[in-house]
Parts: structure tokens; sequence; C-alpha cells
């Protein structure tokens, strides 16, 4: 009897869970609407931006006349 009380109660928690979780899902639907990439401004050598608060943001990588990198060693 009392076997059959601890699968049933595991089968009731089981049932509740996925309930519970789709109606979770359900209600937390992908806006279609939402743009799938965040627009990149164009930005061209030298310039800046003002942004908030008044701070200057200009290009924080800029190009070197180092070598590049062909290989790396891992340890």
């Amino acid at each position: 009897m009392r076997t059959v009380v601890l699968k049933a109660g595991a089968t009731v928690l089981t049932l509740a869970t996925t309930l519970l979780s789709a109606a979770y899902v359900t209600a937390h639907l992908k806006n279609p609407a939402a743009p799938l990439q965040p627009t990149v401004l164009n930005a061209s050598a030298g310039s800046t931006a003002t942004g908030p608060g008044g701070v200057t943001l200009g290009p924080s990588v800029q190009p070197g006349s180092g070598q590049p990198v062909t290989s790396t060693y891992a340890s």
C-alpha cells in the first residue's frame, strides 16, 4: 500500500510540474516583432559620439602595426 501511495505521489508531482512549466512557457512567449540583432552604427575612423551624461565615446579598437599571431601555445 505504501508503494502505491509513493508512486501516485510521484506521478501527481510530475504531472503538476509539467503543467506548471507549460503554463509558464506559454505565458512568456517570444515577441515576434523583436529584432534578432541590435542595429550597429557605422563609425568612420576617428568618429566620436556623445553618450548619456555627456560622456564622449570614441572607437575603442584601433588598427595596429603588429604582426598577426599565427599560432599559440597551449599546455
